[in-house]
């Protein structure tokens, strides 16, 4: 097995100097650059990771921690993150914690056991104090889709409040008063800033908010079906649904369909993520574009500036949504 003495010899350079071109820290002349990589590829070596993570105290890898692993909102996310690190030749080691918040902390262990430079995180279940003592640590965390005023220049957030309150205005804009709505968790906080955002709507628009017009569902697309199917069998007129993604938007057209209630003439739909399934399905979704792909690119940036110093880079912390409009609103 050939050895870095080896490829210093064929390469006619001196040890440190195979070490320079391998570890990329200090510059060599392209000329001598090549020497080395030629003599590696004839000799067939390749450079022992763990060892060149001891000596740099550097892994070059970056734990990600998301929710769940399915589904394109998670996708697109995890793909803007693996994209930004790869330019800089940073590789992601994946996890989930499938917003648990004993999942949450295993994950993160796990990460951190891995010897990751910097984690990217996208938790829901575990505290805010235990993300602020984690802060602290020797590993560099960024948040995404999470907001804690005490680590904000850390934060990569959306402003759910805003996109809630976009999503009921469209509604209301197009002539619509009587509006059921579909939410996510109650306990998320995601959740509850969509819910405020529609209240906040209803509220400017001096309408009455009625909670037989609110149904809890799950994010997932058998919530938005079984959401719609409970509305419409609680004998509550209602001409627009606005549900808190996309994922139970497509699940309450799909019940609708069943009802063969039509989408938009007799009930308008609006959801929230804007994922490539809203421009595929019929009717084509309106909804609330939320840039989870760029806010990855963003995190990814973060963690490039401030564990690596690859520098200048501009962070920017808060995401606004805004009204993706397509043709499941029909005016009133």
């Amino acid at each position: 097995m050939a050895t870095i003495y080896d490829v210093s010899v064929l390469a006619g350079v001196s040890l440190a100097t195979v070490s320079r071109v391998m570890n990329k820290n200090t510059k060599v002349s392209e000329k001598t650059e090549k020497k080395v990589l030629d003599a590696m590829e004839e000799l067939g070596y390749r450079p022992n990771s763990i060892a060149q993570s001891l000596a740099s105290n550097r892994s070059n890898s970056v734990g990600v921690l998301v929710s769940e692993l399915h589904g394109p909102f998670y996708g697109a996310m995890m793909s803007g993150i693996e994209a930004e690190l790869r330019t800089s030749k940073k590789h992601v080691i994946i996890a989930a914690g499938h917003s648990d918040e004993q999942s949450e902390k295993e994950g993160i262990e796990f990460l951190i056991d891995r010897r990751c430079d910097a984690l990217i995180l996208h938790v829901e279940a575990v505290s805010d104090e235990y993300l602020i003592k984690l802060s602290k640590g020797a590993t560099p965390i960024v948040l995404i889709n999470r907001y804690i005023p005490e680590l904000k220049d850390s934060c990569i957030y959306l402003d759910n409040q805003l996109g809630g309150y976009l999503a009921t205005k469209a509604m209301l804009d197009t002539g619509h008063k009587e509006l059921a709505y579909i939410s996510g968790p109650a306990w998320k906080v995601d959740t509850q800033a969509r819910l405020a955002g529609h209240k906040q709507a209803i509220r400017e628009a001096g309408l009455t908010y009625n909670p037989a017009l609110v149904f809890e569902g799950d994010y997932l697309e058998t919530g938005g079906s079984e959401g719609f199917n409970v509305l419409m069998q609680a004998k509550v007129n209602f001409t627009a649904l606005i549900c808190a993604n996309d994922e139970m938007a497509a699940g309450a057209m799909d019940a609708a369909r069943q009802m063969q209630v039509d989408i938009p003439s007799k009930v308008s739909i609006i959801g929230f993520d804007n994922i490539i399934l809203a421009n595929y399905i019929h009717p084509k979704l309106t909804t609330i574009d939320y840039p989870i792909g760029e806010m990855g690119h963003m995190a990814a940036r973060w963690i490039l500036k401030n564990t690596y110093q690859n520098k200048p880079l501009e962070i920017k912390n808060m995401f606004e949504p805004a009204v993706v409009h397509r043709d499941s609103i029909s005016k009133i």
